[in-house]
C-alpha cells in the first residue's frame, strides 16, 4: 500500500496532543473531519493506532511505532523538499549529524569562515540510531560516538572519551572518587538492550528515580547534569570513539574540505577528562 503523507501528518498532530480537538485546531481543520481521517488511516493500515475514551487519546504499541518511524519519514520528505528547492535556487548546504553530548560548534564556525556562502546546519542523532541522518539523507556527515552500524559509512577517528556511572546521590556507592567494572558487578543497569528508553532525558530521570545506574560517556553526563545525580569514572572500562562519518560513496569537494577543517578542530579538542 501507499502511505498517505497527509494522514501521518495528522495522525503525528493527534499523537502530539493527545487530544483530537488540539491537534484539529492545529491542523486547521474540524474535529470530525480529523476523527474520520485517522480511522480511514486505521483502517487502510489494518491496524488500531490510538486508544480512544471520551477523556483520553493514547497510543497503542502499533501507534508508539508508528509515531517513532513518522519523526523520520517526515523528515526525510521535508529534506528532500528543501534539496530539490536548494538545486532550483542554487544554494549549497551542508547538514552535520551529531551524537548527544558532542559539539560540532567549533567545526562549523571554521568551515564557514572558510565557505561562507554555504548554509549549514545540525541534526540531533538519536542515540540508538546515530548513522541514521546519514542514511535517509537528512545530513551529509556526522559527528558520531561508536558503537554505531558503520556498513557503507567511512569513518575517521577524531578522539576518545571515558565512560562515567551516573547515579543518584543517595546510591551506596555514589560517595567513591572513581569505580572499577567490578564494583558494578550486581548493580542494576539501566542500559541498552536492559530497557531502551525514548531520550536521554527520560534515562536520566529514570536513573534519578531509583531504576538502576547508566554508563554513559562523559560529555553526555556533563551536559545532561543534574544536583541529584552523580556521575564516576569507571577507571577500566573501554573508552568511546568519537568519530566523523559519511557514506562512503559521497567525495563531494564540499564534504572532503568539511572533514579536513572538521578532523583538525575536534581533534584539536583532546581528550576530556573526568573528575
Amino acid at each position: 500500500m501507499d502511505l498517505d503523507l497527509r494522514k501521518l501528518r495528522y495522525f503525528v498532530a493527534v499523537a502530539d496532543h493527545r487530544h483530537f480537538g488540539r491537534a484539529a485546531e492545529q491542523l486547521y481543520i474540524a474535529r470530525p473531519v480529523l476523527s474520520r481521517q485517522i480511522r480511514a488511516f486505521e483502517q487502510e493500515l489494518e491496524c488500531t493506532l490510538l486508544d480512544r475514551t471520551t477523556r483520553s487519546v493514547e497510543l497503542t504499541a502499533a501507534g508508539k511505532q508508528l509515531y517513532e518511524e513518522a519523526q523520520v519519514i517526515l523528515a526525510t520528505v521535508a529534506t528532500a523538499v528543501r534539496r530539490v528547492h536548494d538545486v532550483d535556487r542554487g544554494v549549497q548546504r551542508l547538514a552535520v549529524a551529531f551524537s548527544p553530548g558532542l559539539h560540532v560548534s567549533d567545526a562549523l564556525r571554521a568551515f564557514t569562515s572558510r565557505h561562507p556562502k554555504v548554509e549549514t546546519g545540525v541534526v540531533p542523532a538519536r542515540w540508538w540510531e546515530q548513522d541514521a541522518p546519514l542514511r535517509d539523507g537528512r545530513a551529509q556527515v556526522g559527528y558520531l560516538r561508536r558503537p554505531f552500524d558503520d556498513t557503507g559509512l567511512r569513518t575517521i577517528p577524531v578522539g576518545h572519551e571515558p565512560r562515567v556511572a551516573c547515579m543518584p546521590t543517595t546510591h551506596p556507592l555514589a560517595a567513591r572518587g572513581q569505580l572499577t567494572l567490578a564494583d558494578l558487578e550486581g548493580v542494576r543497569k539501566l542500559d541498552t538492550p536492559t530497557r531502551r528508553t525514548s531520550s536521554l532525558e527520560e534515562k536520566f530521570e529514570l536513573v534519578a528515580s531509583g531504576h538502576g545506574i547508566a554508563l554513559v560517556p562523559l560529555s553526555v553526563a556533563r551536559s545532561y547534569s543534574r544536583a541529584d545525580l552523580v556521575h564516576l569514572p569507571v577507571v577500566d572500562a573501554p573508552a568511546f570513539e568519537r568519530c566523523l562519518a559519511v557514506l562512503a560513496d559521497r567525495r563531494e569537494k564540499l564534504l572532503r574540505d568539511f572533514l579536513e577543517i572538521a578532523t583538525a578542530t575536534l581533534g584539536r579538542r583532546g581528550e576530556p577528562r573526568a573528575g
